[in-house]
């Protein structure tokens, strides 16, 4: 296999929601995990801690997690709050016209509220990715240290883009912070951020034609 170039990696790397059965082996996923810890972290805190589900474990927890959702579909209170509040613009847009973006690749209209909320319980599922990783942080961190934790997932994320692997961070899993934590055995003093879906991209789905729009660089960058 021919070796990305970061810029390669950077285009190649998109949220994958559709993904296939193909098994992505442990010490690809430990390979990688462990060159991304490399990425930046003030204060070499390394505020990170990763539990991995592959093979068995990813399937007791697809067990787990179809029970969950049958009793209750809107899941756990969060212990963060992913979007602020009143959104203004132009986050507000930019959020909206991703959502509606994605609905028009699977066909679905706004009015159909139960195909939606059908649709966004594959977040559940990891978008029937084999493999997943759960990402947590130490309750005392701070922004500072939720920055350095994007930064290595960010940095996995491009390192599996270089194997050919496909990735999607959900920070819908904040949803279920005492489920995830009671099956990854996580001690309390540690806070779920997010799942990090990981395999190979199903190239048929619809919803993996999706490509996000991005602000222009004279929108986001100021030269002074």
């Amino acid at each position: 296999m021919a070796v990305l170039s970061v810029s390669d990696a950077v285009r190649r790397r998109k949220s994958v929601r559709a993904f296939l059965p193909v098994p992505v082996d442990n010490a690809v996923i430990a390979d990688v995990l462990a060159r991304a810890t490399r990425a930046p972290s003030g204060g070499n805190l390394q505020p990170w801690r990763l539990f991995v589900l592959n093979g068995d474990s990813m399937a007791r927890f697809a067990v787990l997690m179809a029970g969950r959702l049958a009793e209750n579909p809107m899941g756990e209170p969060p212990q963060y709050q992913v979007y602020p509040q009143n959104l203004k613009e132009p986050y507000r847009t930019r959020r909206f016209e991703i959502g509606e973006a994605m609905y028009a690749h699977l066909g679905i209209s706004r009015a159909d509220k139960f195909a939606r909320l059908q649709w966004l319980q594959n977040n559940d599922r990891f978008f029937g990715a084999p493999a997943a990783a759960f990402c947590f942080m130490d309750r005392i961190m701070g922004p500072p240290q939720w920055s350095d934790l994007g930064m290595m997932l960010q940095t996995a994320m491009l390192l599996f883009a270089e194997q050919g692997i496909d990735t999607c961070p959900q920070e819908s899993w904040s949803r279920w912070p005492k489920t995830v934590a009671d099956f990854v055995g996580a001690p309390p003093d540690l806070m779920l951020f997010c799942g990090l879906a990981i395999g190979h991209a199903d190239p048929d789905a619809p919803v993996n034609k999706l490509a996000a729009a991005r602000a222009s660089a004279e929108e986001v960058i100021t030269f002074i």
